[in-house]
């Protein structure tokens, strides 16, 4: 197929080379011209996955509508809080009918939308498929094992993905439940902000079990909530993702948490990074369409205390274990 690859950042960079390896015609878009230029000329993206030798077919343009121009398959993997603005700049040169695979992971801030709603908003008539799952970027440039989902309504869609990503190191299982596929794979990250904290301060393995496994339950409430299917959580998009991220030293949210941990403020973790942590965005956003919703999230909460109320980290963390006793499944 002929595939483009809207988002040029490490995740849309070593999919497009999956892609161009798997003997696709694919086209990287990229909002940075120096960054197309890198691919193009040194077979690398220097910029966001450095070292790392990309696949001699695989081109790139800082040009919408060349980027999409005849495409059979468009991956949007912009970050969550551009990505309205960048399906909405795509939509007129995206073919009718063609799938749109939604890579980005997040919750939209101001309208608390999943990323599948964002594309399909702006490029209606389209079937979207949500593709999520553990999968650090390097790893899948470096070709290491890697199992993830992807998720539609439209099962054709899916298979079709499926299909064209896969290889003997990258394995993409079908999935129809979107919903619970997008939210593990957007609260995951909060989760990994709150683990990166507690390791911090040092407050051990057992606090970093206590809190990816209370952290996984928190994640099925809501989704069960908004009509997500419970088993989804337990399974890659859920804690196969959250985990990895949770204890991964290549998780750039777990180490945003880390540096908050450990004394710094979020203005001065965040100054200066040039590479996205969608945790601290989604912590917002989660907290809001919990609070929508009614369902009780007291990570997402202390999390949120810590990053935009200036509560210290080792009182969120008391606080969490103070809270009222319970039943382990109320």
């Amino acid at each position: 197929m002929r595939c483009t690859v809207v988002g040029a950042g490490a995740w849309g960079t070593a999919l497009a080379n999956l892609l161009a390896e798997n003997g696709h015609d694919t086209v990287l878009w990229a909002y940075e011209t120096d960054v197309s230029d890198s691919v193009n000329t040194a077979s690398e993206n220097r910029r966001f996955l450095a070292g790392v030798s990309l696949h001699g077919g695989l081109r790139a343009t800082s040009a919408i509508d060349r980027a999409c121009a005849d495409a059979e398959m468009v991956v949007f993997a912009a970050p969550s809080h551009v990505l309205r603005r960048v399906a909405a700049d795509a939509a007129r040169h995206v073919p009718a009918a063609v799938p749109l695979v939604v890579a980005t992971k997040g919750i939209e801030r101001d309208r608390l939308a999943l990323m599948t709603d964002v594309v399909e908003q702006e490029i209606p008539d389209r079937p979207a498929v949500a593709l999520s799952g553990p999968s650090f970027a390097m790893e899948v440039a470096n070709h290491l094992p890697t199992a993830v989902v992807a998720a539609s309504r439209d099962q054709a869609s899916a298979l079709l993905v499926q299909q064209a990503f896969s290889t003997s190191a990258f394995r993409v299982y079908t999935q129809r439940d979107v919903i619970g596929v997008e939210l593990g794979g957007a609260l995951k990250n909060v989760m990994a902000v709150a683990t990166g904290i507690a390791d911090g301060l040092q407050l051990g393995f057992n606090a970093r079990a206590a809190l990816i496994t209370r952290g996984l339950a928190e994640m099925t409430r809501l989704g069960v909530r908004l009509g997500a299917d419970p088993a989804t959580f337990a399974g890659l998009a859920g804690v196969g993702d959250l985990v990895l991220t949770c204890t991964g030293s290549l998780s750039r949210n777990r180490s945003v948490g880390l540096e908050i941990g450990r004394g710094a403020t979020l203005h001065e973790v965040l100054h200066g990074r040039e590479t996205v942590a969608e945790g601290v965005a989604t912590t917002e956003s989660a907290k809001a369409l919990a609070a929508r919703e009614g369902v009780d999230m007291p990570i997402v909460n202390a999390v949120h205390r810590v990053l935009f109320e200036r509560q210290p980290a080792r009182w969120a963390l008391v606080e969490l274990m103070t809270r009222d006793l319970k039943g382990e499944a109320e």
